[in-house]
Order: structure tokens, then sequence, then C-alpha cells
């Protein structure tokens, strides 16, 4: 039986460690802290599971290899919704909406009626939106959680050390890997979770805005999930003005969010090479996963399938870099 180490215990290292475990493989996860929580960069994340409002702004393989993102996480047993994502704008903000359409492929036009049809709540605010059926999102917190214990049942041993490369080793460290790949930068993102009882959404809501972009996540018990800053930073500190920006842009897309409970502020810096996308590579017997930007649940499973078909069978896979 091939053993293998992997180094890091976010979503790139668990997602690394279940493909290692469907290939048959004996695998020691090494983290400091190695159950989910909000030390890690993923803990923050959206869970969106949306990889055509991706192409607004991404490359072709993030739009491409994300649209297995949703699948993969329910072969894992996680929870996914597919309702789909929802893509509106003020109407001063017109122009955004239209500019989204002509970049996104797989949409579908809604006026007010279809608009209220989908989202009840939102009757009366919007008269135009686009919806795209085939996208997903999860519950990232929970599906780490389960991912974890998945593992744990599958015979995967988690030790709480930083560990070092011994054998077969899979790098999954994020922005801890700078002392082997010097060019990583820390790129923050800040969200805030809200409650309320007065609000309902049964998808993701993306709200275009020139300055203020905003996305909202609806999350079990009332919770919403609200992102979407994107600043050249690797401090963790979390911004009195970005909070504001995000709350600002909730209460308009609808003033009962004025009235939610604010139950959480949370900041955290994702690992991004230069041109934003990921990369795999090998040094030694280590192969490096990484630079997964702010596309970490939707591309750490297509990723993690990559360094193990290069480890096993010593491909080149997509996304591969020659240090």
């Amino acid at each position: 039986m091939m053993r293998a180490r992997v180094l890091g215990a976010g979503v790139a290292g668990l997602c690394v460690a279940a493909e290692l475990v469907g290939q048959g493989c004996n695998v020691t996860v090494f983290d400091p802290v190695p159950r989910p929580g909000p030390h890690g960069c993923s803990w923050w994340a959206g869970g969106m599971l949306a990889p055509f409002c991706e192409s607004e702004t991404a490359e072709e393989p993030v739009v491409r290899l994300g649209q297995e993102a949703a699948g993969w996480w329910e072969r894992q047993g996680v929870d996914v919704t597919r309702q789909g994502t929802l893509v509106l704008t003020l109407g001063r903000d017109r122009r955004e909406l239209d500019r989204f359409g002509r970049r996104v492929a797989g949409h579908q036009s809604l006026d007010a009626k279809g608009l209220a049809a989908l989202e009840p709540d939102l009757d009366g605010r919007f008269d135009r939106a686009l919806h795209i059926p085939g996208e997903a999102h999860l519950d990232p917190r929970a599906a780490l959680a389960h991912l974890h214990h998945r593992l744990e049942s599958a015979g995967v041993t988690f030790v709480a050390e930083q560990g070092r490369p011994e054998g077969l080793t899979f790098d999954c460290r994020g922005l801890a890997a700078r002392d082997r790949l010097p060019d990583l930068r820390g790129v923050k993102g800040e969200m805030a979770v809200l409650r309320s009882a007065d609000m309902r959404l049964n998808r993701p809501v993306r709200l275009l805005h020139p300055r203020y972009p905003l996305y909202v996540v609806p999350r079990a018990d009332g919770l919403f999930m609200l992102g979407a800053t994107q600043i050249e930073s690797d401090d963790r500190k979390r911004s009195v003005r970005s909070v504001l920006e995000l709350l600002s842009a909730a209460y308009a897309l609808h003033p009962a969010f004025g009235e939610a409970e604010l139950v959480e502020i949370g900041a955290d810096a994702r690992p991004a090479f230069p041109d934003n996308l990921p990369r795999l590579s090998r040094q030694g017997d280590t192969i490096h996963v990484n630079g997964l930007f702010r596309h970490g649940f939707l591309l750490a499973p297509a990723l993690a399938r990559m360094a193990v078909e290069a480890a096993c069978d010593r491909t080149r896979p997509e996304f591969w870099h020659e240090d």
C-alpha cells in the first residue's frame, strides 16, 4: 500500500487526502490545528459552486474544472444545494447586469414575475434578474467537518504538527508554503454572517455594483453569509470600511437585513499566484498544491484529482508549473 503525507488540513489538503484514500493509499495529514476551524481561510469561504458566474473575470480552466465540484462534494456525502445563482442590480446599475449577461453563459433572463417565483421575498424589489440554474452552493464549515470525519473513519491519521516532507508528500499549506513558493501572495477576503427571521432566500444572490459587489449565501437556521471583498493584503484585520460596504449593500438588496442580527465578522488571506490561477509543482518527492485564490471549494476537487494522478501515474496535468 502506497503511503503519502499531506501537509495542511484546509480544503485543499482534505480534498487531496480524499483522492488518495480513493486510490487505496495510507494517508497521514499534518497540520498544527488539524480540525476545521477559524484558524484556516477555508473556514471563511462563501461556499458558492458557481463556475459560470466566475467566467465574468476568471480564466477558462476555472469555469471548466469548476463544473466538477458539485458532483465531487456530493459523492463525499456533503449536502449540496442545486438551486442555481441569482444575479441582480440596483436600478441605477442596470448596465452592469447587461455586461454580466454578455460575459456569462448558461443564464436565463427573468422579469419581475419570474424573479418573484424563484425568490418570493424579493417580490417587488427588482424588475430584472439573471438566473444561472446550473450552479450550486454548500455550507463550507459543515462540508469541512463532514469530510474530516469521513477521512478519519476511512483510516486517515491527523497529526497536530507542522509536518515535513518525507517520502511522497502533498504540500497544501496555503500561504504557509511561501517558504517553498516565494511568489505566493495573500488576497484578503472579509465576510459577515447575519441572522434574520424575516428573510428567506433559496439560493445565492449576487448583487452587481461597480464599486461594492456583494454576494449573499443562505445557510441553515436563518443565517446568511455576506461576502465579496478582495483586497491585496495578507493581513487578517477586519476593517470597518469593508464591513460597512457589505452591510450597506445587503440593506440595498432588502431592508429586512437592516433588522438582522450581526452574528459574526471574519477575515482571512487566501493564497494566490500572480496570475490568480492555481498551480501544481514538484520539488523532489513533494507535490505542491496551491494558489486556489478565491476558488477553494470550487477548484480543490479537480486540483486534488490532478495532483494524485500526477503522483500515481506520472502524468503532467493542467496547471503544472516547472520550478
